[in-house]
């Protein structure tokens, strides 16, 4: 089967990592479904990758509800799933002592960065079963080691764990599992947070071709993990 028949999703699509992997998807000859809160920013990228390669879905990714929906509207628009890039994730919240602290920063953070992409791998992989198709994860340098001091490195420690039960639950059925864990990327993820003094950064195009890197290889090879750091970054 050709390229142009196969579809790849991607959460988190309206900015970043996501919206970068899906022009780079659309390049490649996918089809592409755009998966993200931000109705107007998905609009945006949906008309401009053509209304015919792309489809636009709003989805809030902590609801069950909000995924069933999104790949339901999938399989009505294209009739598959063929690639899924669980994307979507943020850095909200305090460190552990000192300061203000809103505990429904942390909740939110853990709903969309664990329980979200959870939601994403249960409710798509019945649908890359029947294709073999390839499963990939956002991670972080920060869920190999500790170098924030919040919650947010225990939720991409979460999705580390996640990507490896994930590869052995699936062993046998022809699916391939990548966990991407990128350093620090130029995106805006950073709108509300203070980068490392003098921090190099990726280009979140890079992280996409990484990403497409690891799609484009033969079925039998499976990139199980990237780690992708910007040259000089120490942690």
């Amino acid at each position: 089967m050709s390229k142009s028949s196969k579809v790849f999703l991607v959460t988190g699509a309206s900015t970043g990592i996501g919206e970068a992997t899906a022009r780079r998807a659309v390049e490649a000859g996918f089809r592409v479904v755009l998966a993200a809160r931000s109705t107007q920013k998905l609009e945006r990228l949906q008309a401009e990758l053509g209304r015919d390669r792309a489809l636009a879905v709003t989805c809030d990714v902590s609801s069950w509800q909000s995924q069933q929906e999104l790949v339901a509207q999938t399989l009505k628009q294209f009739g598959r799933i063929d690639v899924v890039f669980a994307n979507a994730g943020f850095s909200r919240g305090p460190t552990f002592y000192g300061g203000e602290h809103n505990p429904d920063d942390w909740k939110e953070m853990v709903l969309v960065n664990v329980y979200g992409a959870a939601a994403t791998a249960r409710l798509t992989l019945p649908e890359l079963v029947k294709n073999r198709g390839h499963f990939l994860i956002t991670g972080s340098v920060a869920g190999r080691i500790t170098s924030t001091q919040n919650l947010y490195s225990a939720t991409k420690w979460a999705v580390t764990g996640m990507a490896q039960a994930i590869r052995n639950e699936m062993a046998g059925t022809g699916i391939r599992v990548t966990l991407v864990n990128p350093g620090i990327v130029d995106t805006p993820f950073w709108d509300h947070l203070q980068k490392p003094a003098n921090a190099k950064e990726l280009e979140a195009d890079d992280v996409a071709r990484a990403v497409l890197y690891a799609v484009s290889q033969p079925e039998h090879v499976d990139v199980n993990e990237i780690l992708i750091r910007p040259t000089g970054q120490p942690q």
